[in-house]
């Protein structure tokens, strides 16, 4: 038997806006690639993306918790997550660097997230573009469709149903 990497959260700080933007760029890169963009102008454009959406992120989520994946120590990706809301937490971005990925590494944290929201009564929400090839994790966790923006899924996993009275 294996041992599974030990994965960390910790809070993001200014000093890691570079691994920020690489983990942004590792994954959109190939989507700009294949739509034919010239490299040269790929990476300035790039640069402008992840400064907008991190600008954006925590406008709209103030109060939400921004961290540095650790695995076994190592900066891996980000997390970012709002659990300041009544009825559900809402993964606001869950993004690992190529090397990380296919290890069971995010499986692992969705349902450590899934776990945390449903012992507090609540659902897990995320929006997902329809081209995310981590689509069909999300569906394997048992996520559903229950919105679709065109280019977004609003994505949840339903909080559980409250216990009865008497059920043993």
């Amino acid at each position: 038997m294996t041992d599974q990497p030990r994965i960390q959260l910790r809070p993001w700080q200014e000093h890691d806006l570079p691994l920020l933007k690489e983990v942004f760029i590792s994954t959109r890169w190939d989507e700009f690639i294949g739509a034919g963009m010239p490299e040269e102008q790929l990476r300035p454009l790039m640069d402008q993306q992840f400064h907008a959406q991190h600008t954006h992120y925590h406008k709209a989520w103030p109060e939400a918790d921004y961290d540095i994946i650790l695995i076994d120590g190592e900066p891996a990706g980000r997390l970012y997550v709002d659990r300041d809301r009544k009825v559900e937490l809402r993964i606001i971005d869950i993004a690992l660097l190529p090397a990380f990925r296919g290890r069971g590494i995010g499986s692992r944290m969705l349902r450590e997230l899934i776990a945390e929201a449903h012992g507090q009564g609540k659902a897990v929400r995320i929006h997902v573009e329809h081209n995310n090839p981590a689509l069909r994790l999300y569906e394997r966790l048992g996520f559903k469709h229950i919105d679709d923006s065109g280019v977004y899924y609003l994505m949840e996993h339903p909080a559980p149903e409250p216990a009865t009275e008497g059920a043993s």
